[in-house]
This record gives structure tokens, C-alpha cells and sequence, in this order.
């Protein structure tokens, strides 16, 4: 009789599936951290003569003993692999390098502003998964007007550009309506453009996805078990079919996060709130690169983060997941 070891614990396998996703997430910000780092390197121009130029207002040539203390102070003398090193070394202590213009750690410039752009974006997909699974829940398989309906409303607003929804929305309920302020600032109805302007094409390109797979789940047959035992159909839809649907969208909510992040940039300047959107013009305007590659970072980083809460998500939605690979 031939002895058959058990089976891992499942715990075992949800752990395990975790460090690796760790291991890649320090990867990927190693490879994030390497790019922007020698993304500095390539701006045309010697970056000691560009400080210095923008410290005094001026643009001109420096000699060598001129340029000397400031190649020093902030290491460009040292070999670029020595540069590189240090750099990423830093980011996983938290220090991005010092702003050109403030004179302060990016850390500090960046992370000021971080918090508003993280309320909106996370507002921002909270509304936007609300709208794509109210839209599926009430549209799909109902009768084929309110279906098409469905089917179109999400169609439409994923094409939508953020830019564009943003400027119809502060028109109308800013500038017409008087509903909310003009410039957003940081107050709760300063907020709820913003956060409406990049939940409606979000929610437009999740629904897609989850209508799909919904109208799948639906004619499986554990769905029509649930029916023979007397469910209702909205509770069918509910405890069933949408836990299985909404799969494939929190897979595209990792991505989702990061790009929300990276559109607040957009939709920041638009309604006039502090953010790292502000941040980032005013770095590029300024000729700022170490802020410019610590706001590219940051939203590299939120990526990152985003995709492993994903993971956890999975696990959570479906056990199954969690298991052994």
C-alpha cells in the first residue's frame, strides 16, 4: 500500500502566496526606483549647473570649482553605480533625494499633498464600484430595453476622457447650479466633483467587465439550484451570482487604484485642489526632477500596494484562491 502524504494546510498555501507577491512588489519598486533614477541622469545638461541656475534665476555656465560644492553636497561626484546605490537604497528608507526648488526632502514636499490625492482616489473607486454593480444588478438579464439600456450607459462613459467630465461637471453644477464651489479645495463638497468626475468612467469600464461575466454566473447551474430551492431573484443575484461576477473587476481595481492616482494629477488642476497633481506641475514648470521622479514613484509604489490588496482580496472572495498554487 503505497503511503499518500495529506495535502499542504490551506493556510500554508495563502501564505506562501503572499510572500511571493511581496518578493515581487520589493522587485518592481527596485525596478520603478532604477528607472526614475536614471531617468535624472538623462535631462539634457549637467544637473549641478541646472540647480545652481535654478537657485539663482539665472542661466549660465559654471566653472569646476564653482560647481564643486554643490556636486558635492548633494553626491553627484561620486560613480553614477555609488549614485544608483544610494538612491535606491533611500527609497526604502523613505528618502526620495531634496527638492531642487524647496530645498526640503521630497518625502516631505510629496507626502504633504499625498493625503488629498488619496481621499479622492479611493473615494473614487469606492463610487465607482457602487455605480458598476448597481447598473449590473438592475440591467442584466432584465427585459432587453433595460438591458441595452445597461449595456450603453457603460459603453459611453468608459470612452469618457476625466479631463472632459470634469469641465462638464464644474460648468453645470459649479458655474450654473451653485451647487458646489468653483475651486474644490479640501472640504466635503469641494470633494465630490473631483471624486464624480473619476468614478464615471471607471464605473463605465467595470461594468463592462462584470456585466459579462455576471451574464455568465447567471446561467450556471448552481444558479438555477438557487432558484429550485426558492430563492428570489434578487437574492440570487446577490449571495450568487455577484460574488463569482465581480472576480474579474478586482483583478482591474488594482490597476484602477493606481491610475486614479495618477488622473488625480489631472483632475486636481482642474478643480483647483492641493494634491500631488499641484505638486507635479509645479515641479515640471520649475524644471524640479528629483519631485517629478518622487511623484512618479509614489504613484509606481501605489501600484504596487494596490495589486497585493488585490491578492488579499481574491483570497477573501473566493478561498478557493487562497489555496496551494
Amino acid at each position: 500500500m503505497v503511503y499518500t502524504p495529506p495535502p499542504p494546510p490551506r493556510g500554508g498555501g495563502l501564505a506562501r502566496r503572499i510572500v511571493l507577491k511581496i518578493v515581487g512588489a520589493v522587485a518592481v519598486v527596485i525596478a520603478a526606483a532604477s528607472v526614475t533614477f536614471f531617468a535624472q541622469l538623462a535631462v539634457p545638461g549637467d544637473r549641478a549647473t541646472v540647480l545652481l541656475n535654478i537657485q539663482t534665476g539665472q542661466h549660465r555656465e559654471y566653472t569646476g570649482t564653482q560647481l564643486a560644492p554643490t556636486r558635492k553636497e548633494f553626491g553627484f561626484d561620486q560613480p553614477v553605480v555609488v549614485q544608483w546605490l544610494r538612491y535606491v537604497g533611500g527609497v526604502f528608507h523613505g528618502d526620495l533625494g531634496t527638492s531642487y526648488t524647496q530645498h526640503r526632502p521630497v518625502t516631505q514636499v510629496v507626502g504633504g499633498q499625498l493625503g488629498p490625492s488619496i481621499i479622492i482616489t479611493v473615494g473614487a473607486l469606492v463610487v465607482a464600484w457602487i455605480l458598476a454593480a448597481g447598473i449590473t444588478l438592475l440591467t442584466v438579464k432584465r427585459r432587453p430595453v433595460v438591458s441595452a439600456l445597461g449595456s450603453l450607459w457603460e459603453t459611453f462613459t468608459a470612452c469618457l476622457p476625466q479631463y472632459w467630465v470634469g469641465i462638464i461637471l464644474l460648468v453645470v453644477f459649479s458655474v450654473e447650479l451653485h451647487w458646489f464651489p468653483v475651486i474644490g479645495g479640501t472640504s466635503v463638497t469641494g470633494t465630490v466633483l473631483p471624486i464624480v468626475t473619476m468614478a464615471i468612467p471607471l464605473a463605465g469600464f467595470l461594468g463592462q467587465v462584470t456585466r459579462d461575466e455576471f451574464e455568465k454566473v447567471l446561467d450556471q447551474p448552481f444558479v438555477t439550484t438557487a432558484r429550485t430551492r426558492g430563492q428570489s431573484d434578487t437574492g440570487v443575484r446577490l449571495r450568487h451570482a455577484l460574488r463569482h461576477a465581480v472576480l474579474p473587476a478586482i483583478t482591474l481595481s488594482g490597476w484602477a487604484l493606481g491610475a486614479l492616482l495618477s488622473g488625480a494629477v489631472i483632475v486636481e488642476n482642474i478643480f483647483g485642489r492641493p494634491g500631488i497633481g499641484q505638486v507635479l506641475v509645479t515641479a515640471v514648470s520649475t524644471r524640479d526632477v528629483p519631485t517629478v521622479s518622487g511623484v512618479v514613484l509614489v504613484v509606481a509604489i501605489a501600484y504596487v500596494i494596490a495589486n497585493l490588496l488585490v491578492d488579499l482580496a481574491y483570497a477573501l472572495v473566493d478561498p478557493r484562491l487562497g489555496g496551494p498554487a
